[in-house]
């Protein structure tokens, strides 16, 4: 289940900034429809993936697919509605559910800019201001 060393002192979870990588589970429903494939997708490449994959939550996940995907359209009930945001907390994907689950995301380690070797930046173009030339009095007419 859960790695020790994932946890803090605090019984907090860190998930990895970058999200999950590796191929996608295969989905645990009947035949999904294109939408549903592409939210499939999407979920799967966010840091809670990896706490769903550590607990076997795929068929949940897929649920929730389903559920948000009939939300999203025009003429969806209310209480579909209710149920996506229950999906939301329950799975991390809300704020108040990454903390009922104890669940953060690791800080982005940003690479620093001496190591990204690109080109040199140009050198800055003078502005209007810099152009403009200080004329005596009575000389500029």
């Amino acid at each position: 289940m859960r790695s020790t060393k994932s946890l803090d002192k605090g019984g907090w979870r860190t998930l990895p900034a970058e999200g999950r990588e590796g191929a996608l589970p295969e989905w645990p429903l009947t035949e999904a429809a294109p939408r549903e494939l592409d939210l499939w997708e999407e979920l799967w490449a966010k840091p809670q993936a990896t706490a769903w994959e550590d607990m076997g939550q795929e068929l949940e996940v897929a649920l929730f697919v389903r559920t948000l995907a009939e939300a999203e359209r025009a003429d969806a009930r209310v209480d579909v509605k209710k149920m996506v945001r229950g999906y939301l907390d329950s799975l991390g994907l809300s704020v108040a559910g990454m903390n009922r689950n104890r669940w953060k995301i690791a800080p982005v380690v940003e690479v620093p800019e001496a190591e990204t070797a690109g080109p040199e930046p140009a050198a800055r173009r003078p502005s209007a201001r810099d152009r403009l030339k200080v004329v005596p009095s009575g000389e500029g007419a």
